[in-house]
């Protein structure tokens, strides 16, 4: 059972959110949902809590997911194996069918219906939807695995503006309708960019960036997009790490104000980071 805090602690705990809540009042918030947190019931389940908290205040967020580990063990069940190259799910034609099928079948409708049990909120969107994300081939050896050229933010500022709460699924099309999966955290970059948000907000399965990837003393609080460039592609910033700091350096570098990079097995990790002083995982400006 869990411990009900006292009443002194709770208007303690609203009193340091207000200044946050007044300051953030009509941004808009782009959240990368994926990871652990993603599969964890519990952690789904607040985190969709957190979402309607920040709409409730007047936040406007935007969820933007991935769904690996689900496509993978789709694809396991129907006896096709992953094949990765530098991280990349190799994409034929089957394997993009089954990532548009969990991607927008499953994995959104999961989070629509989790947000929506605090009322008629969420809406699932794909990127292929009005041609939001605009997509080309990374690299033919990759198959169907596309990189963003345009986003169409369309869509995503009606539904807002309705006060709805978009989920997106990251497949893109080209002009020709050729579908592409593309990276989340990819997407979450540009479409926060597109939609001139406040911040992007990056759920990770760690606490943030590291200057020593295996010392968690050294987590880096707060850094500038021009002290990070220069760290993409050493010890620092390596493997599954790149796409999300290069997503977040996209972010900044075209007017999105911070982007945060935090641990989404964290309960409440949004909140946290939104609404109090000391915040949590790192920082970039």
């Amino acid at each position: 059972m869990t411990a009900q805090a006292s009443p002194e602690l709770t208007a303690e705990v609203l009193t340091q959110a207000l200044p946050f809540i007044q300051q953030f009042a009509g941004a808009t918030v782009v959240v990368k949902f994926g990871g652990n947190a993603m599969i964890d019931a519990e952690l789904a389940r607040t985190f969709a809590a957190d979402i309607v908290l920040m709409h409730s205040v007047g936040i406007k967020p935007v969820v933007v997911h991935g769904g690996g580990p689900q496509i993978g063990a789709f694809l396991k069940r129907i006896g096709k194996e992953s094949e990765f190259v530098d991280g990349l799910r190799v994409t034929d034609a089957e394997t993009l069918d089954a990532a548009r099928m969990v991607l927008g079948g499953k994995v959104s409708r999961d989070i629509v219906s989790a947000i929506n049990v605090h009322g008629p909120l969420a809406v699932g969107v794909s990127g292929e939807d009005a041609n939001l994300i605009e997509a080309a081939p990374r690299d033919s050896s990759l198959g169907f695995v596309g990189d963003v050229v345009g986003v169409n933010p369309d869509i995503i500022t009606r539904l807002l503006s309705e006060g709805l709460i978009p989920v997106v699924s990251t497949i893109g099309s080209d002009a020709t309708g050729q579908a592409y999966n593309i990276n989340a955290d990819t997407v979450a970059g540009h479409l926060a960019a597109a939609l001139d948000a406040e911040k992007l907000i990056m759920l990770t399965d760690v606490e943030g960036l590291r200057r020593d990837p295996a010392d968690a003393t050294t987590l880096i609080s707060k850094i500038t997009s021009v002290e990070l460039h220069p760290l993409v592609g050493t010890a620092t910033v390596s493997g599954g790490m790149i796409p999300k700091v290069e997503a977040c350096l996209y972010a900044v570098d075209h007017g999105v104000s911070s982007a945060h990079m935090i641990n989404g097995t964290i309960s409440h990790v949004l909140l946290l980071e939104l609404f109090t002083i000391a915040g949590i995982g790192t920082m970039i400006t």
